[in-house]
């Protein structure tokens, strides 16, 4: 079972968002739960400046992982 979305996880996109000029593996940060499995995700460049904050489903989300996890 995939791990749930919770707040400051870093997160990548599973598809792109042309409307937002956000291509499928952009990365950025959730930032706010705004109802069961839609989440406020903020991508900011390497200066830590926001180019692009929106509200997107679960579905559209991977969690990134920076150490070993478990797999089930």
């Amino acid at each position: 079972m995939a791990k749930s979305i919770e707040l400051l996880d870093v997160v990548a996109l599973k598809q792109e968002i042309p409307t937002a000029r956000l291509a499928r593996g952009q990365v950025g940060t959730v930032v706010e739960t705004l109802a069961p499995d839609i989440f406020e995700v903020e991508f900011s460049d390497d200066e830590g400046r926001t180019y692009a904050s929106l509200a997107l489903r679960a579905e559209q989300l991977m969690v990134l992982h920076y150490r070993q996890t478990q797999v089930a």
